[in-house]
């Protein structure tokens, strides 16, 4: 049996303000085309595969196109919800769904219910979901302590009673979905965090005895251990997935067991470049021109911030979409703080030249101070008048 273990669709999720619903549809081309030319018996989505818990009707109509493409190229799809998901509103129509090969495991009554499919020689695959467990939520019902190790660690404990007792009757391998932060992650700029200070990180171990753990959350693609791994994001969703490579583990399992664990690899609709260092070089270096095309994140050195600096970048690089300044060195402009600077101001309209310079980083020009000057005495005589 091949299983395809995917995560974090984050369907209708925007990147630095850019639409991403073209790529996102492109990613389940590439999903169905694997699905079909591996032959993939089931797919796999633990978690995150909505943005956010409301998603909006283009999104939810893209996620039923998936659904439905997924089943007509013959496999059928387990999901369990993330953090990013709203468990109820992702579990609606759960039980009907479940007849047409579609299985939902969003409710902490489910977590020790799997999913069954035959391995042939005797043996069975149980495959359990586990959802995005809020401690606060979940705490009482699993009745231990509100942490994120206390009721994953409960979790696990709900999946091992019932493998013991199926395995009493036959052989059965088991592959658990969790969407958590498992120690010894990598992850991005891009995912939400579950706790601060690293507390939502839950012990490694707790998986060693499944089959297979097929995890979400981390946006990166990463082995954390031979049967446990983070499939990653389709997509890339921060400028800190730049380097990443997006995509899905190819699963097999066998009447023995474990098999071979493969990584797929998918295109990404677009490029990512991270680029730094002064404007004029960036506009003249021959060796950027792969940025033209792709999306971008810069970050200037010059000494000032350069005027018209988004303009002037986006001239060559038309998709900038994030742009910062870090002077090398250091600032080297009046290095007082705004107060003080105000505090020594002999006039209104050094005032507002200081005000200038404290926001862009820049001292005013000379035709700025003199148009900020004329603007101020204008003012005033105005105010005189009345």
């Amino acid at each position: 049996m091949l299983i395809l273990h995917t995560s974090d669709w984050h369907l209708g999720r925007s990147f630095h303000g850019a639409g991403t619903l073209a790529a996102q549809r492109m990613f389940l081309d590439n999903l169905e085309k694997t699905v079909r030319d591996a032959q993939v018996d089931v797919v796999l989505v633990a978690g995150d595969v909505y943005d956010r818990a409301l998603p909006g009707v283009d999104v939810v109509a893209l996620f039923d196109e998936a659904l439905d493409r997924l089943r007509g190229a013959g496999a059928e799809v387990v999901i369990s919800s993330g953090n990013h998901d709203s468990a109820t509103r992702l579990g609606f129509g759960g039980r009907i769904l479940e007849r047409g090969g579609v299985h939902l495991r969003t409710r902490t009554e489910d977590i020790g219910r799997p999913v069954t499919f035959p391995l042939g020689a005797g043996a069975e695959l149980a495959v359990y979901g586990i959802p995005y467990l809020e401690p606060r939520v979940v705490a009482g019902a699993l009745s231990v302590e509100p942490t994120h190790s206390s009721v994953t660690r409960a979790a696990v404990g709900l999946i091992q009673e019932d493998l013991r007792r199926r395995r009493s009757s036959g052989t059965v391998h088991s592959v658990v979905m969790a969407h958590t932060f498992a120690s010894g992650g990598i992850s991005s700029d891009s995912e939400r965090e579950l706790a601060q200070g690293g507390l939502g990180a839950v012990p490694l171990d707790l998986f060693d005895s499944f089959d297979y753990t097929a995890l979400g959350h981390l946006h990166g693609q990463q082995k954390l251990s031979p049967t446990v791994r983070y499939s990653g994001s389709p997509l890339a969703y921060s400028f800190s997935e730049a380097r990443q490579t997006k995509g899905a583990w190819l699963v097999e399992i066998t009447p023995a067991g474990l098999g071979q664990v493969t990584p797929v690899q998918w295109p990404a609709p677009k490029e990512l470049a991270v680029l730094k260092g002064r404007i004029e070089d960036l506009l003249s270096d021959e060796s950027l021109t792969y940025a033209e095309h792709a999306y971008c994140s810069i970050t200037l050195t010059d000494a000032e911030r350069p005027p018209r600096a988004m303009e002037r970048l986006r001239a060559r690089f038309p998709d900038t979409l994030v742009l910062a300044f870090e002077p090398e060195g250091g600032h080297t402009g009046d290095l007082r703080t705004y107060s003080q600077r105000i505090a020594a101001a002999t006039n209104d309209a050094e005032i507002c030249c200081g005000f200038l310079e404290h926001v862009r980083s820049r001292e005013a020009s000379p035709e700025e101070r003199e148009l900020l000057a004329a603007t101020v005495d204008a003012a005033l005589s105005l105010a005189s008048e009345r």
